[in-house]
């Protein structure tokens, strides 16, 4: 595949998106497990559709990924660099893909419906309460998962940035190098 100086600029709207509604959907998974108010049924109203539209987004963006240019990693990165950044960006696209199925599944286990925009969804597992006591602590390992993976991609962006001015970032944000 050819290589760019900068990801696509659909990519790169899409990770922006993508990583604003990530951030928000951790934050009011918090909330939202915490809360007994009347702000809880807000918040799962919110949480769902929020869920399902990062699981479409990162499809479509994995579709994307392989089907258009990338820039390459810098050649001053060391071998171990470039392993963790491949492997942290498999570990994000896997969790972004498997959290959503973790909490459709685990809904699906209870026997609550999975209701967007009045759009019941089917259940993708029969109702077990054996299966949900699994995945509902699994929903939340991955969540905090998700989110430290997320606090390192946004330091090794910021190192990038701010430390090593070596294009990464910018070929991400679409700004010119320094």
């Amino acid at each position: 595949m050819k290589n760019v100086a900068y990801f696509h600029p659909a990519l790169r709207a899409l990770h922006w998106l993508m990583a604003a509604a990530i951030i928000a959907m951790l934050f009011i998974g918090v909330v939202m497990v915490s809360t007994v108010s009347s702000l809880h049924s807000l918040l799962v109203s919110i949480h769902k559709p929020l869920g399902l539209m990062i699981f479409v987004l990162v499809l479509v963006r994995l579709w994307l990924r392989f089907y258009t240019a990338t820039p390459a990693l810098p050649a001053t990165l060391t071998g171990w660099q470039r392993a963790m950044a491949h492997l942290s960006h498999w570990a994000l696209y896997a969790m972004m893909i498997a959290q959503p199925l973790i909490g459709w599944g685990m809904l699906s286990a209870a026997g609550y419906p999975v209701t967007v925009a009045g759009w019941v969804l089917p259940p993708i597992l029969p109702v077990n309460n054996d299966t949900y006591a699994l995945l509902r602590p699994l929903h939340s390992l991955v969540a905090l998962a998700l989110f430290a993976t997320v606090m390192l991609h946004l330091a090794a962006a910021l190192f990038h940035a701010l430390v090593l001015r070596d294009g990464v970032f910018e070929s991400m944000s679409g700004t010119r190098k320094r």
